[in-house]
């Protein structure tokens, strides 16, 4: 008989540079912090380079960045980022895009999976949002990266040794490859239990009612035990007999 799944699988599908994904994941968050049986889901971030031939300049801000690429003012591209930055002040986040260095962040992204193979993806994750968007730091530079992964109880050393390599530059890549494959044309993309999916950095409410919606199917199919248990007298591994 086949075991039952241990947990509930969300997959999210973004990037560092992206405001957007900052506060999705916030808002993902919040509603698993009201879910009843957030133990019983697994959150596994996946990549996805918007912006994969970035030169890093670290004395150029997002806000500059934006000017560049999209033709518009300076004036305009402040205007567009303080909606961006008004919307996640209203999620309970600090945002600074006048503070934030435009990277490339590909090696953000080989360190998440590197975290994740400690255990310590969720907190890399995170800090990755606020070095970035809080702290105007340079996610490409391999001393905040390290910096990072030590701040997350990850070896400093072995760290650096990874980012100084090409390792996990593949696991990004399947990443990629696979939200092709899925259809994903833009971040963030949250993917639940293979079954639902939600686009863009949605209200609280949605991510609640489609976490409800995905663990209430996936628990039907995954009950805790494989079979129902029709109880006795018996003994207990304490050798406790009743």
């Amino acid at each position: 008989m086949t075991a039952p799944a241990k947990t509930m699988k969300i997959e999210v599908w973004s990037d560092i540079m992206c405001p957007f994904c900052y506060i999705g994941k916030k808002r993902l968050d919040d509603a698993l912090s009201a879910f009843p049986n957030a133990d019983r889901i697994d959150v596994e971030f996946k990549s996805f380079e918007l912006m994969p031939g970035l030169e890093t300049h670290p004395l150029r801000s997002d806000v500059e960045m934006l000017s560049e690429t999209k033709g518009m003012s300076i004036e305009q591209s402040r205007q567009m980022n303080a909606q961006v930055q008004a919307m996640a002040h209203a999620s309970g986040l600090e945002m600074d895009n006048e503070k934030a260095i435009a990277a490339n962040t590909i090696n953000g992204h080989r360190l998440t999976h590197f975290a994740k193979t400690h255990g310590k993806q969720q907190e890399v994750a995170q800090a990755l949002f606020i070095a970035h968007f809080v702290d105007g730091k340079n996610i490409d530079d391999l001393d905040v990266l390290t910096s990072i992964a030590e701040a997350a109880g990850l070896d400093a050393t072995e760290t650096r040794t990874i980012l100084e390599s090409d390792a996990f530059t593949n696991d990004v890549q399947q990443d990629v490859f696979e939200a092709r494959q899925l259809g994903v044309q833009g971040v963030p993309f949250f993917v639940f239990d293979r079954k639902y999916a939600i686009n863009g950095a949605q209200q609280p409410d949605v991510f609640s009612e489609t976490i409800e919606k995905a663990f209430s199917e996936w628990s039907e199919a995954n009950p805790s035990s494989p079979f129902e248990v029709i109880d006795g007298q018996s003994c207990s591994i304490d050798g406790t007999c009743n």
